[in-house]
């Protein structure tokens, strides 16, 4: 049974898969409007340090007790590798490499978690997850490749690659850890993560202000209530009842998302290569995610029925 939802999910997880898809994108436009005038690490940290409190007050409300032993240690090396890693070396790639570059090594992410979920035994390695990753790759360069630049420095890009890394790796702890439940995690996870970014920010000396403007506020409100507690509480969500080499398709598509968005919202143009980079990844996800759940499970309907014909004679 268990096998079988994770092969082929059910419909509220595909629902919540979109939702996080959605939430996702909508994040890349909405974080603009808080780093105009947030320090970038600082405004993560500051995101994720309300919505553990967020957090922490709905578990006080419904009365959960807070993990213990190995469940706790797992929460807080989720939270150090996918929030505050991941958004730590994110920053810090940014900084020496284009946008485009980075997208396209954080498009790897499902073929990073294909090969960890593997290693430990999670999943089998399948040619369909292999081709599904590569045009997920190829369909994000294509959606980005103006923003390549020509050099490329090692420690930046070994930044991005680290992120990638720590994306996957956070992704196929979770699935390790049958016991750990959203609120809880997220809890633990986002208060780990939040800590690691202010403490980044605060080396690399940052200056810690508080919003002055109301659109920055309206961001920010945005950011915590959706962007961490609903984006990170869904994402658990589906981790748990997907396998993790699919569920990580989110990231590849939230820029395609992030790009049509900023299409309607801020005029800015679509070009041939969006569409065709953004038709690239939506089949990569279909190939490495859902098909190969949809074939298994249609390759078992005529079994009863054959079965019953060999009963009945």
């Amino acid at each position: 049974m268990n096998r079988q939802m994770t092969q082929s999910p059910a419909r509220i997880t595909l629902m919540a898969f979109v939702a996080v898809v959605f939430i996702g994108g909508t994040n890349f436009v909405v974080v603009k409007f808080s780093n105009a005038e947030l320090p970038p690490l600082f405004g993560a940290g500051l995101r994720f340090a309300a919505a553990t409190l967020i957090f922490l007050a709905i578990m006080k409300i419904r009365r959960m007790k807070m993990p213990r032993g190995r469940e706790l240690a797992g929460a807080a090396v989720y939270g150090l590798l996918n929030i505050g890693m991941f958004y730590a070396l994110l920053y810090f790639a940014l900084l020496g490499i284009s946008a485009g570059t980075t997208s396209v090594i954080l498009a790897s992410v499902p073929l990073v978690t294909l090969v960890m979920a593997v290693s430990q035994g999670q999943e089998r390695f399948t040619s369909r997850g292999l081709a599904g990753g590569l045009l997920a790759v190829c369909g994000i360069a294509v959606l980005s490749y103006r923003t390549f630049e020509g050099g490329l420095p090692l420690l930046p890009l070994l930044a991005a690659m680290g992120g990638a890394f720590a994306a996957s790796a956070s992704t196929v702890l979770v699935k390790g850890f049958p016991r750990s439940d959203p609120i809880t995690t997220n809890a633990v996870g986002m208060g780990v993560g939040a800590a690691g970014l202010l403490l980044a920010s605060a080396i690399v000396r940052e200056p810690w202000l508080f919003p002055a403007q109301m659109r920055t506020w309206v961001a920010l409100l945005w950011l915590v209530a959706v962007g961490s507690v609903g984006l990170f509480g869904l994402f658990i969500f589906v981790i748990k009842r997907w396998k993790a080499s699919a569920s990580v398709y989110a990231v590849t598509l939230m820029p395609v998302v992030a790009v049509s968005l900023g299409a309607l919202l801020a005029n800015e143009t679509i070009s041939p290569e969006t569409i065709a980079g953004g038709l690239l990844v939506v089949l990569g996800v279909y190939v490495g995610a859902l098909s190969a759940g949809r074939r298994k499970a249609s390759s078992h309907r005529p079994v009863r029925p054959a079965l019953e014909k060999e009963a009945a004679a």
